[in-house]
């Protein structure tokens, strides 16, 4: 097969190891390394592929797993072709032929939009992209947009090279927030929306000017973006806050709920009221990502919008021909230089990565479900065995022992986690009895803040080998290994349980780091606090004790009706019940028929159609909450998804014959698929068991009317 660089593409140098190819059809912008502008000028000759691949791979330094990557994605976006020059022209007139009728322009621009990362982008400064962003088998393909000006738009490439190094092939579409329609034309995985234009009239005027409110006018653009957007999509939309500003034009003056920094925190905090009004709906806390490495740095605060969003490295990304003295004169740069330091794109690749992290969250990338802890020297200072207390504290506020508080804030971060749902297991070279005994608190410690053994759902407190613990704690609790992390103070022990259990995330070289890592992590987030992710700790122990109880059983059935198991089937009717479902679609790997999530907003609108459908059980042990749910489209159930704490108490059947006889007004047949991971055996007899029969992909049951 002949390859070659297509027709429309051109490669234009920017120095840096910097090069922009630009589609001329597409509108697609990327910018590459040197490397990949190589592979790409390789191509303007016709090349055999894969015959002349050898002579390619002799003059790059990457294997050749990532070129072939590489490739292909230069290939689908259309950078490479595989057709000759008026195989390629034939095919754009074949597309803008099917949009005969309409102006040129518009046709173009039709063409465009459909190539996904085309649209309607702003001019931008972006990062290079190397081979191995572009190239590599990611595990995940998402398209999203970004509805913004320039501050959201440069960011485009950013975004890109960011989620490649969370295992992501993000495809990126950029436009303005009154083209809409882009959200109507093609299904995107989330939408971005940026800082909207009616912030430059924020600090504009006084309190009365703005009708005694000056977030009014920015939260009103806000939630006409918002609606419009729902209208079309039910994406998540992800919204920019605003940074705020570090220098008040007024000084100690501008104070008081009207003041200059006041109205871009009041616009912030309305923003996440707003939010909340609407499925789906997150605000990305720009001001917190700019402050945590100094909002001083990057962003000059200005009132003139001329440095695009006020970053004060944006005139040091200007090439020396635009950089045109006034008068004659041009400002000594140097201290510029020295306060921006040498990054000088840390405030787009920022922002990027806080668009990224929360972009992850809503998707459950790589969420963690159990935090495993070390005990000596990681929960307290020293051996317990040793010391006789987990810490030799008294309150004073000096001394020797001052440093504990150190400890202190690492359990109250591990509380905080166990809050939002994240089980604790402990894995410890000890004696259990004695750690027990000894384990305890004076009433004069902050016993709030401290965690106890009631703290966690398991334990591995013995003399075994660490690795041999933690896949013990994995089989009983059912997760996979990748959904652990593993602290401990010794290196020698890290070291061991990153070679034995690679799939486990393995931290502690850096104890002042802990708190940071585990309150902000994306991976240890939440969108929303339940009642059931606080309780998670206690509906374990009771799937624990349930199974400890089977285990010891003799006859099955008689377990199961010791038990008392009660179960409960509906329709939701409300958004807390939906957040729970679409936490239940993400964290479900095993009995999961389809493997596929949902936003709240789908789930809202598929709610209002009766097509959601939920169960709830309890036994004799507690309450399990919310434990399986399922999605019906027309005939057919899109996805069923049962928490494992209830695997083998027949809930699913019971279940699924609740959906079939709600469905059997309107349907005279249910169909239903079951597509293969590598995990969810548990769920692949669902339909036989419940006598469907298959025909090929699709499970199939007649219903009696």
């Amino acid at each position: 097969m002949l390859i070659r660089r297509s027709t429309y593409v051109h490669l234009t140098p920017l120095g840096e190891d910097r090069v922009l190819i630009v589609h001329a059809m597409s509108h697609l912008r990327l910018v590459v390394d040197a490397e990949v502008a190589g592979i790409v000028a390789w191509f303007e000759t016709p090349r055999d592929m894969p015959g002349d691949l050898a002579e390619l791979r002799a003059t790059l330094t990457i294997d050749v797993d990532t070129l072939a990557g590489c490739l292909a994605s230069l290939m689908e976006r259309g950078v490479l072709t595989d057709q000759d020059a008026a195989g390629e022209a034939a095919a754009v007139a074949e597309k803008l032929t099917e949009l005969h009728g309409r102006d040129p322009g518009e046709a173009l621009d039709q063409l465009r939009r459909r190539a996904g990362e085309g649209a309607n982008p702003y001019w931008s400064v972006t990062a290079a992209l190397g081979a191995g962003d572009l190239g590599g088998a990611k595990t995940h393909r998402w398209d999203v947009l970004l509805f913004g000006d320039c501050d959201l738009q440069m960011e485009a490439d950013f975004l890109r090279r960011e989620a490649a190094t969370r295992d992501v092939d993000l495809r990126v579409a950029a436009s303005f927030p009154d083209d809409l329609r882009l959200a109507a034309e093609r299904p995107h995985q989330a939408i971005f929306i940026g800082a909207l234009r009616s912030r430059h009239l924020v600090a504009k005027g006084s309190v009365a000017d703005h009708g005694g409110d000056p977030a009014a006018l920015y939260l009103a653009e806000a939630r006409q973006v918002i609606e419009g957007l729902r209208a079309v999509s039910d994406a998540p939309i992800l919204i920019d806050g605003l940074p705020e500003p570090t220098v008040q034009p007024l000084g100690l003056a501008d104070r008081g709920p009207g003041g200059h920094r006041a109205r871009f925190r009041a616009i912030n905090q309305g923003l996440e009221a707003l939010a909340d009004q609407y499925g789906g709906v997150y605000v990305v806390d720009v001001a917190a990502a700019l402050a945590a490495e100094g909002t001083g740095r990057l962003l000059d605060d200005g009132l003139v919008g001329f440095t695009h969003f006020g970053s004060p490295g944006w005139m040091l990304q200007r090439p020396s021909v635009e950089l045109q003295a006034v008068h004659g004169i041009f400002p000594d740069t140097a201290r510029l230089e020295a306060l921006v330091g040498p990054d000088l794109y840390r405030r787009e690749a920022l922002v990027a990565r806080a668009h990224m992290d929360l972009l992850a969250v809503v998707m459950g990338l790589g969420r963690k479900k159990c935090v495993i802890l070390d005990l000596d020297g990681t929960l307290w200072p020293g051996v317990l065995a040793e010391t006789g207390a987990p810490f030799a504290w008294t309150p004073e506020i000096s001394g020797h022992n001052s440093y504990i508080g150190l400890y202190f804030g690492f359990h109250e971060a591990l509380k905080a986690l166990k809050r939002r749902g994240i089980l604790l297991a402990c894995v410890s070279k000890n004696d259990e009895a004695l750690v027990r005994e000894l384990w305890k608190y004076p009433d004069h410690y902050p016993l709030d803040r401290l965690l106890t053994p009631d703290d966690f759902v398991t334990w591995r407190v013995n003399w075994e080998d660490k690795p041999s613990n933690i896949a013990s704690i994995a089989e009983e609790l059912g997760f996979a290994l990748d959904a652990f992390v593993f602290i401990d103070d010794h290196p020698v022990e890290r070291e061991r349980v990153r070679l034995a259990l690679p799939q486990v995330d393995v931290l502690g070289e850096d104890p002042f780091a802990l708190r940071r890592i585990l309150l902000a992590d994306p991976r240890f987030q939440v969108l929303k606090l339940t009642e059931e992710s606080a309780a998670r700790t206690d509906l374990v122990k009771a799937q624990l004790g349930r199974d400890r109880q089977r285990a010891d059983a003799s006859d099955g059935e008689g377990f199961l009706t010791s038990l008392g198991v009660v179960t409960t089937f509906e329709r939701p009717a409300d958004g807390a019940t939906l957040t729970r479902v679409a936490e239940l679609f993400q964290r479900t790997t095993q009995f999961n028929t389809t493997g596929r999530t949902f936003s709240e907003a789908e789930l809202a609108r598929h709610t209002e159609a009766g097509n959601v459908f939920i169960a709830h059980c309890e036994d004799k042990f507690g309450d399990y909450g919310l434990v399986a749910a399922a999605v019906v489209e027309g005939s057919e159930i899109a996805a069923f998804a049962m928490s494992c704490r209830v695997i083998g108490l027949k809930v699913e059947h019971q279940f699924l014959g609740f959906i079939l006889d709600a469905l059997a007004d309107r349907c005279s047949e249910v169909l239903g698929q079951i597509l293969e991971t590598p995990r969810n055996g548990p769920v692949r007899h669902l339909y036989a068991d419940n006598g469907f029969s298959q025909d090929g992909q699709t499970w199939r049951k007649a219903l009696a009317h």
